[in-house]
């Protein structure tokens, strides 16, 4: 097949989920065409049969902030012609599903058909503001094939945008490197032999509750000699670096900003922290459960649906610091139980979410809409 990827290039689990989708495909032999404003962070584009197509985005003076959903509509319109698309595989509502919806209707055509990825913010967050509800709603009833990364997500959005439109759930998946898997190859850079080591990935929205951690963090270090690692950046992170400037820990917790591959950090670590407030799926956490890394998290959205409470992880409800904390330190101290989390953890991640399972759902998912549609 011959297939259009629409997803954000930025770091996040969307479009990190997107472009490892689209590397199985194309492995698979299919066709893969990525449309977006920049070469997704980790799309490797020499791959075969992996193609990349820019969205030019213009300022005009009449135009007080530049416009992206138009460019995109008339980009998706234009590649889906002249590379004749079967599929519009777009991950987030807003504006992909929109604009897929818009090119559609420019071509007149019924090829190709759009399905529509729901990730979660646009759902939880973006799409419940007044702004967006209606094109939301709209861009969802109007895309050929609808899929959600939670059973959590799908009940979210069947109740509060009324779709009456089938929801099917297919969870994200994750590749662990085989070379990781066991292996602790950054540890020595951060830690000595005697301490643990904790990580947190996130873009540091506010509803990832980022302070969280280091306030996690200050609770574990009393009884437990640890350092602790932050991937990622965003808005949110200048308030977790003033937090740690107050309470003096420039030698105890690093800073690495936007990390290319984060696999070899994340299997360095002793645990995974994630005390979001909304979390529609937790893609991070699967990648830590891949390597034996076992999760602290908030019992909140698709989480339980990932990290099995007392199997593989540990959940308590949002903004219980001392919780979180008490379930580190329990892990940290508990050989035993640190090895059968950490040895379920990976059971579960090879046998729920293993790509070629996932792959295989989308694949027969697309097949279904093709064939309803034809």
């Amino acid at each position: 097949m011959k297939i259009g990827i629409v997803c954000y290039p930025s770091l996040g689990g969307s479009g990190i989920v997107a472009t490892e989708l689209g590397h199985v495909l194309a492995a698979k032999g299919h066709e893969i065409h990525f449309i977006t404003y920049e070469v997704p962070f980790r799309l490797r584009i020499d791959d075969q049969n992996i193609f990349f197509h820019q969205v030019d985005i213009y300022r005009h003076d009449l135009f007080k902030y530049p416009d992206y959903a138009l460019p995109l509509a008339v980009k998706i319109a234009s590649i889906s012609e002249k590379y004749d698309l079967d599929i519009l595989h777009v991950h987030y509502a807003i504006p992909h599903a929109t604009s897929a919806f818009l090119a559609k209707q420019i071509l007149g055509k019924k090829k190709p058909v759009v399905i529509t990825t729901l990730h979660g913010t646009d759902i939880t967050l973006v799409g419940r503001d007044p702004a967006y509800y209606k094109i939301v709603k709209f861009s969802i009833e109007h895309s050929d094939g609808v899929t959600a990364v939670s059973n959590n997500l799908k009940e979210q959005t069947i109740e509060y945008f009324k779709i009456e439109k089938p929801i099917e759930v297919i969870y994200n998946c994750f590749i662990p490197r085989r070379d990781l898997i066991g292996k602790k190859p950054l540890r020595d850079q951060f830690v000595q032999k005697d301490e643990k080591l904790l990580i947190h990935s996130s873009n540091f929205r506010t509803v990832k509750r980022s302070e969280d951690v280091l306030h996690i963090f200050l609770e574990v270090r009393k009884k437990v000699n640890s350092k602790l690692l932050f991937l990622g950046s965003g808005e949110g992170i200048e308030g977790v670096r003033q937090l740690v400037h107050d309470h003096q820990l420039e030698k105890e917790v690093f800073f690495l900003g936007k990390v290319q591959d984060i696999d070899p950090f994340v299997a360095s670590s002793d645990v995974l922290l994630l005390p979001s407030a909304l979390e529609s799926f937790g893609l991070v956490a699967l990648e830590a459960m891949s390597y034996g890394v076992p999760v602290v998290a908030s019992c909140v959205g698709g989480i339980p649906e990932v990290v099995v409470d007392g199997e593989t992880g540990l959940l308590a409800q949002p903004g219980d610091i001392k919780q979180m904390a008490k379930h580190v330190t329990e892990l940290l101290t508990n050989p035993s139980l640190y090895e059968k989390m950490s040895r379920h953890g990976m059971e579960r991640a090879k046998t729920k979410f293993c790509a070629s399972k996932i792959v295989s759902q989308y694949l027969s998912y697309y097949q279904a809409v093709l064939a309803a549609e034809y």
